[in-house]
């Protein structure tokens, strides 16, 4: 079993155990370890040869979901610091210092509800740095899923939270859809979205979709890919980004059904 694998279902197992009988109507610790890994990867900061992610991640929950687990906050936060920790050496991350997970009260928060702070720090041992550093305005809050009524009734997807879109890659007029997790674009025929340029590798780059955030990496191509002028490996998309890999500028966009 791989070890990520593993390590969600130790998690799983823990909280549906002791930590689980007590968030059945709460917040749920899986929940929080999912999203913390999903703020690791929409914060990463791209470098020369590395890429960054937040070491540090502070929890607000509303009093009452806090409460739940007051008796074993350390050994919580220490089971998500490894999950994280886990998920960054996967991603071949770079961190600053082993993640940091701490919980904090926050009163205008309803039962169910969670936001996640993150930091890109140097923390000194011995020496933490106070709370107020955390930016709240940067605070990513979560709200709880609506409960699904009737076992014959299918969730729509907005109750699910699930937005029905798909990455579109434009150049030379012509209109390609990624509506894959991972799309790989090249010169091969045997390429997802192929293109034909001989200047472009047969295996170029990679578009991924990762969670709420798409991002093109460079496949150890020829020609790389480049924004601006400038060569990059990994390049996060946003809606109507340009980037040129071999002789071919390509526009990125998200569309919704």
């Amino acid at each position: 079993m791989p070890v990520l694998r593993s390590i969600e279902s130790k998690l799983e197992s823990l909280f549906e155990g002791v930590f689980g009988r007590a968030f059945r109507t709460n917040v749920q610790p899986v929940e929080l370890a999912r999203k913390l890994v999903k703020e690791m990867d929409d914060h990463r900061n791209v470098s020369v040869s590395r890429v960054y992610v937040p070491n540090e991640y502070t929890v607000f929950l509303a009093p009452s979901d806090r409460a739940q687990f007051s008796s074993y906050e350390t050994q919580l936060t220490d089971e998500l610091a490894e999950y994280l920790a886990e998920h960054a050496r996967r991603e071949n991350y770079a961190l600053l210092t082993p993640p940091r997970v701490l919980l904090e009260t926050d009163d205008d928060l309803d039962v169910g509800m969670f936001g996640i702070a993150t930091r890109l720090a140097q923390v000194e041992p011995g020496r933490p740095e106070p709370l107020e550093a955390a930016a709240r305005g940067a605070t990513m809050v979560y709200a709880p899923m609506p409960p699904v009524a009737q076992e014959t009734e299918a969730a729509s997807p907005v109750a699910l939270g699930i937005e029905s879109e798909i990455a579109v890659l434009t150049w030379d007029g012509g209109r390609h859809e990624a509506t894959r997790p991972r799309s790989v674009l090249g010169r091969s025929k045997d390429a997802d979205i192929q293109v034909p340029d001989p200047n472009v590798s047969r295996r170029h780059a990679e578009l991924r979709r990762e969670g709420a955030a798409y991002w093109l990496v460079d496949l150890d191509s020829t020609n790389g890919i480049e924004v601006r002028g400038k060569r990059v490996k990994r390049l996060k998309l946003e809606d109507g980004t340009r980037f040129t890999i071999g002789s071919t500028e390509v526009t990125f966009s998200r569309e919704t059904r």
